[in-house]
């Protein structure tokens, strides 16, 4: 099998020769070409490269279009910072008050100097250059948008006082995010990776109303253009299980917080693939070779063939190069 035969396969649940190896890889491949991290996360061309370089080096299945969460809020007029050595960030909130919801208006993703023109330009010179194995590139659904855009604690503060105007502003991202996403899959993606990663924040009633119809929304939208989708929601999302398979997703990250083996049950019931679920820091910044490799083991002894192989080390670009290759490898050698 080549990279995206294996990929798609396990997503259909699909035999496979071995568990497809797919790490979000953001601060290690800048590290890896040599260049600020400034450079990676406004540069396209040098994403594209350094992602590739990552691709070849250590033999991973698919590479990542991916750098910070303040695209959209760029685009849609936000003052930005753009640090040396760490993401991008907006320096003031866009939404400060309900009336500033109705101001907003919908950008243009493949403007000429747009931040959502920049992704997809990196996106588009991935795949001239690895072809269809370079499948995955990431966005952010309303909800994380919305939280970028007023500040996390602000938007919540929203919801509460004001869910008309928080459900407003979601349906408005909404309609962005499609636009952002589609023009990454004309780009040649044929996956869209979002986060949604507020929302591991709220309570599961909270995350019915405010999060989950955007997603099924957004995800019906790439499913309709032909691409694939992946919901990415970072931190304890053990309260969510049930409902995230909802969302339309084809395919699911795991975080270390969350209980693989419950994890296992809840997506594989509902013919769901995962990926996940190394600690990026004690089973990779951390670990010895060996130890990276004993746990990335485990993950595929507890998931099967419903996992990818996953780490997300999107800061620590201290992580050797011995212990990647231990990660990629034990997806080779498990089961041998």
């Amino acid at each position: 099998m080549n990279s995206k035969e294996r990929c798609l396969a396990a997503i259909a649940g699909q035999p496979v020769d071995r568990v497809p190896v797919f790490p979000l890889l953001m601060f290690l491949s800048a590290d890896r070409l040599g260049i600020s991290y400034r450079r990676y996360a406004t540069d396209g061309l040098a994403m594209a490269e350094s992602q590739v370089n990552i691709f070849r080096r250590f033999g991973v299945d698919a590479i990542t279009a991916c750098s910070d969460a303040y695209r959209v809020s760029a685009d849609l007029g936000g003052r930005m910072a753009y640090p040396e050595d760490q993401p991008p960030h907006l320096l003031h909130p866009l939404v400060t008050s309900a009336a500033d919801v109705d101001h907003l208006r919908r950008p243009d993703p493949t403007r000429r100097g747009s931040r959502m023109s920049d992704r997809t330009q990196a996106v588009r010179e991935m795949v001239k250059a690895v072809g269809m194995n370079a499948w995955c590139w990431m966005g952010g659904y309303a909800f994380a948008e919305a939280c970028a855009m007023c500040g996390v604690q602000e938007f919540m503060m929203l919801m509460m006082d004001e869910p008309e105007a928080a459900h407003r502003l979601l349906d408005f991202l909404a309609d962005v995010v499609i636009d952002f996403c589609l023009v990454q899959l004309e780009a040649g993606s044929p996956m869209i990776g979002a986060g949604d990663a507020a929302a591991s924040l709220i309570s599961s009633e909270h995350y019915r109303e405010f999060a989950l119809p955007y997603e099924q929304r957004i995800c019906q939208a790439v499913h309709d253009a032909g691409g694939l989708v992946k919901l990415h929601i970072c931190g304890n999302t053990n309260a969510l299980l049930d409902d995230m398979p909802q969302s339309g997703a084809d395919l699911f990250n795991v975080d270390h917080m969350v209980d693989l083996a419950r994890a296992v049950e809840v997506y594989g019931g509902a013919g769901k693939c995962i990926k996940g679920n190394l600690n990026p820091v004690t089973d990779m910044f951390q670990a010895t070779p060996e130890q990276c490799h004993q746990q990335a083991s485990q993950c595929i002894a507890t998931a099967g063939a419903s996992l990818h192989a996953e780490c997300r080390l999107r800061s620590a670009a201290g992580v050797s190069d011995e212990v990647l290759t231990a990660f990629c490898s034990a997806a080779h050698d498990y089961g041998r």
